[in-house]
């Protein structure tokens, strides 16, 4: 009896514990990069190199802009190669697989070499309104991309695009994350989903305010996520939600997070404004 008892109390006062940590968490300022950063959408940590990738779509996100690129900016926000990759087509999200970078254009999927910033494929996807996000399965070597007009998810494998998840609830289907074999999907309505890909299991984590359009992990089922309007959440393993950033007032948007575990820093985009700003999680 008293074993278990001491059980439970080591118990609670670990719940305790977590709780006011996730209370206390803020997003403290350290830097803001300069504005040649034109329309950023995403940040993507690469940390063998320790750099950030940058997706610039440098005007609107529309089929005819084939001006985007996507910039490699140093950890302490200085540019080290502004067009690392350059003519691309409304560039939003990334992941990195292997030795190679996979970034989303407007209706297909760039294939980008690490080494050279070269292209090296591109993957189309058919019927594709506005592709968005990307997440990457590792593992399994699966690409995963959003189509936030068409309200689906896709998946690149050997380089072959087939349908994952269509139809009801998603909805603007946006921000991707792949996290401990779930997929996160980033719902139009606010809705944080996460689906098993194998069994095709799909269940609601949480719920904000607009759609998600960034999906960073904490560890131990804690995120972080974006409404590109302004507002950055921060989600409870229970799916409660707190607001730890609004900028949406100053008209400053936080589209496409990037996080590097390491050293608790934060990357946003701000879109219009033009820059990536760095937060230390506190």
């Amino acid at each position: 009896m008293a074993k278990s008892f001491l059980t439970l109390l080591a118990g609670l006062l670990v719940q305790l514990t977590s709780f006011g940590q996730a209370q206390s968490l803020m997003l403290q300022p350290v830097w803001e990069s300069d504005t040649t950063l034109r329309t950023p959408e995403s940040v993507l940590v690469d940390p063998r190199q320790n750099v950030l990738y940058v997706a610039c779509i440098n005007g609107a996100p529309r089929l005819e802009n084939n001006s985007s690129f996507i910039a490699k900016v140093g950890l302490d926000g200085k540019v080290i190669q502004l067009k690392f990759t350059d003519n691309l087509n409304s560039t939003k999200g990334m992941g990195i697989l292997g030795d190679k970078l996979y970034v989303t254009e407007m209706t297909q999927v760039a294939e980008i070499a690490l080494a050279t910033g070269k292209i090296l494929n591109r993957y189309p996807i058919e019927g594709a309104k506005f592709l968005n996000d990307i997440a990457v399965d590792t593992q399994k070597g699966v690409v995963y991309v959003t189509d936030s007009n068409d309200s689906k998810v896709w998946a690149i494998t050997n380089g072959k695009a087939g349908i994952v998840l269509e139809g009801d609830p998603l909805k603007g289907t946006n921000g991707l994350l792949f996290d401990t074999n779930q997929l996160l999907i980033g719902n139009g309505d606010g809705s944080l989903l996460s689906l098993d890909p194998t069994t095709k299991k799909l269940t609601t984590l949480a719920n904000v305010t607009g759609g998600i359009d960034g999906i960073v992990a904490l560890g131990n089922k804690t995120y972080l996520v974006t409404e590109w309007a302004g507002k950055v959440w921060y989600v409870h393993a229970d799916g409660k939600t707190e607001l730890k950033l609004d900028t949406s007032p100053q008209k400053i948007s936080s589209a496409d997070i990037g996080y590097y575990p390491a050293t608790r820093m934060l990357y946003v985009p701000t879109f219009f404004h033009n820059t990536v700003k760095a937060y230390r999680l506190k």
